[in-house]
């Protein structure tokens, strides 16, 4: 009878099994779809619906369908559903009122800040199943905890607190709350802590378990703490949008580990995808700026003066609002190559505004795009899309270089370093070999910027000297206004 019993229970519980490995293989897909959508702005807003429906589905069928062995030899659900459903909601509307508030400008901050609690969600997890397997290996007879589970549970505390802290470095960096470290020692001090966490893993897994023993977890989770801080701080510059893919990647990372944990598809699934696109869109960006992974993450981008140094005394040639006007509207091929400026200024509908007005005259308008301009990836493609700018006008950077030549005007509208030449004749800048924007073989240009300050990389742009460079100082939404009012009066 109780062998009936016990082949009776597995077939019983197997229904809620094979129900909710089927919604996890439906939510796994939903991601997989939602994910090649967002690949184009026009398809991206459904490609969010649609990977958003996927987790919606994978959190519904667990609460319902999830089933846990206990003591008694029964199987039971989920305890603790209004708890969790009050935790949701709470969640859902930070999420959301965050997004619909959060300005165009902080967008970076903001997805630096997600990213970050995704990281702390899985090193949390770690903490927590670590000692209860702790106490299930303490209970075996001479044996240690080199295993599977184990090194899932201690590589995502490990990865997760490394990306929380990182993300939040980057957060305040993008906010201009935190500086840049400089100081090539911490090179050195960051393979040291890398080292020393791979090491301390290793102890942890070789040593007798000890049931309530806890500081190890915590020791762990503290070291990778510090070493997400100080990752980060030597970076900034235009290396921002590529470490803050590759936080995303390693927050993926993390919580792919928490699918092995907990045998769990979906996390495996989803983690897997968000670590495979963020290392591939690290590698992309990278080879934009002609530099490697590695260089990025212990090199030092930003902070250099060096180039452009003997350009202080030249003198730059300022252009009147009626004159870029008038040069503008008699053009036959114009190219806007924006940057962070135009963010900051939100300046992108009346620039989609001054597009629409010339097309109307006959002025073949489009959009230069380099992959690292702005404070993270794809930043300008998000901004011209929300202004309605048709995804046909953009521009990648090759596609662009290649029309410089046949092109009457450009408008640098808030760029700086992806518009330097000093990238390819300067061999002392630090962005030396960093793929640009080549404006300067276009006939004229203009630049809209505030003053004369500096890049995100903190070095000088000679292509405000050269001789075919106009300057149109302001903000570059009220100076946008003013060359609009002033083409419709022509």
């Amino acid at each position: 009878m109780d062998t009936i019993i016990t082949l009776t229970r597995p077939y019983e519980f197997s229904q809620y099994i094979s129900i909710l490995e089927i919604s996890y293989i439906l939510a796994s897909v939903l991601f997989v779809i939602g994910l090649k959508k967002l690949s184009h702005p026009e398809t991206a807003r459904s490609g969010n619906l649609w990977a958003a429906a996927g987790m919606g589905l994978a959190i519904f069928c667990t609460l319902l369908f999830h089933k846990t062995l206990v003591g008694t030899g029964k199987y039971e659900g989920i305890h603790n559903i209004p708890f969790i459903l009050v935790a949701l909601f709470i969640g859902t509307f930070v999420g959301w009122f965050a997004a619909k508030k959060v300005k165009i400008t902080a967008m970076p901050q903001m997805v630096s800040l997600f990213n970050g609690m995704g990281g702390a969600c899985a090193a949390l997890i770690s903490m927590i199943e670590f000692p209860k397997l702790q106490a299930a290996m303490a209970a075996l007879p001479a044996q240690n905890m080199f295993n599977g589970e184990t090194l899932a549970i201690l590589l995502g505390l490990m990865i997760g607190g490394v990306s929380f802290a990182g993300s939040m470095i980057a957060f305040g960096k993008l906010d201009e709350r935190i500086g840049d470290i400089k100081s090539p020692v911490l090179r050195y001090i960051n393979l040291c802590f890398l080292l020393l966490l791979l090491g301390f893993v290793l102890f942890i897994m070789l040593r007798q378990p000890v049931d309530g023993e806890a500081w190890m977890i915590y020791l762990l989770a503290v070291l990778a703490l510090v070493y997400g801080v100080t990752l980060v701080m030597p970076i900034g510059g235009a290396d921002m949008p590529v470490i803050i893919s590759l936080l995303n990647s390693t927050t993926g990372i993390a919580a792919a580990m928490g699918g092995f944990v907990f045998n769990n598809h979906v996390m495996l699934t989803g983690g897997i995808l968000v670590g495979s696109s963020g290392t591939i869109l690290s590698i992309l960006m990278c080879k934009a700026m002609n530099r490697s992974l590695l260089n990025v993450i212990i090199g030092v981008f930003g902070g250099s003066t060096t180039a452009g140094a003997q350009s202080g005394d030249q003198t730059v040639k300022e252009i009147t609002i009626s004159d870029a006007a008038i040069l503008l509207s008699y053009s036959q091929k114009i190219f806007i190559v924006p940057g962070y400026g135009l963010a900051v200024a939100q300046a992108q509908h009346l620039c989609h505004e001054l597009d629409v007005l010339l097309s109307a005259k006959g002025v073949v308008v489009k959009y230069g795009i380099h992959p690292v301009a702005g404070r993270m990836p794809g930043h300008m493609n998000v901004l011209l899309a929300e202004s309605d700018v048709p995804y046909e006008k953009l521009m990648e950077m090759e596609d662009a270089n290649n029309e410089m030549g046949s092109t009457d005007v450009v408008i640098v509208v808030g760029a700086n370093d992806v518009v330097n030449p000093a990238a390819e004749d300067d061999p002392s800048s630090p962005i030396t070999g960093m793929p640009v924007i080549q404006v300067w073989n276009a006939k004229n240009v203009i630049v809209m910027k505030r003053s004369m300050a500096k890049g995100y990389a903190a070095i000088e742009n000679k292509l405000f000297y050269q001789s075919k460079t106009r300057m149109l100082f302001g903000d570059a939404k009220l100076t946008m206004q003013k060359l609009i009012t002033e083409i419709k009066s022509l």
